[in-house]
């Protein structure tokens, strides 16, 4: 079944030359004139990958963006924004409301699926990683009552420490990795380099005893570690 892709944008031209590219290579396209009929086909047909315009009537792409991260089940949807906008501040704005990816126009549609092809594979790694977590869990439920309740303790005290010895900036990180940002993506969300954001990262594997990425962030959802 080919993965779904919204593409939001209020010039038809934009919007149909994304579409028929994205269908040509496999896709399966729903599309949307502005960020408030967007939203409400995110709701009804939970997309994979949305590809949306800023400037658009009614809702724009930062506010849909925003939107759509304040819903727990849409809060890894990895999302690209297009627009003619270029100034710094407006890029910062991007990321800022929860965007994967700003791709400034003009654009090459074939740039554009490489983006998207890029995005839904960290997507799917991060999202089996999630599943993986939650069947484990599932799995090592125990009837022995006294055992749970020790293990609750034990795990909150943990968690508890845990969540104790990560600095602010450590936690900020550790939230956009579950969102499947690079370095170089989370140092423009959090004014840093990407060398210092892996200095992060590493000080995050360090405490938390994982060995990669994906086991660091299948460990921060299983913890509840993040929100």
């Amino acid at each position: 079944m080919p993965l779904t892709i919204l593409v939001v944008d209020d010039d038809l031209g934009t919007r149909l030359s994304i579409s028929d590219y994205l269908e040509l290579s496999g896709y399966s396209v729903i599309t949307a004139n502005d960020g408030q009929e967007a939203l409400a086909m995110v709701d009804e047909c939970h997309p994979d990958l949305i590809v949306t315009d800023i400037v658009m009537p009614r809702m724009n792409g930062y506010e849909l963006v925003r939107q759509v991260r304040q819903q727990p089940a849409f809060r890894l949807l990895p999302v690209i924004l297009l627009t003619a906008r270029t100034k710094t501040q407006e890029r910062i704005l991007g990321y800022q409301s929860g965007c994967d990816l700003y791709l400034p126009k003009p654009f090459e549609l074939e740039e554009l699926a490489a983006a998207i092809r890029n995005l839904l594979e960290r997507s799917q790694i991060i999202q089996s990683e999630y599943r993986f977590s939650h069947k484990e869990n599932l799995g090592n439920t125990t009837p022995i009552k006294a055992i749970d309740a020790h293990h609750s303790v034990f795990t909150h005290t943990h968690k508890s420490q845990l969540i104790s010895s990560l600095t602010s900036r450590e936690q900020e990180v550790l939230e956009l990795l579950t969102h499947g940002l690079s370095n170089a993506e989370m140092g423009q969300q959090l004014h840093l380099s990407p060398r210092t954001v892996e200095k992060y990262v590493s000080s995050l594997l360090r405490k938390t005893e994982t060995s990669n990425r994906a086991e660091l962030v299948r460990f921060a959802i299983k913890h509840g570690l993040v929100e």
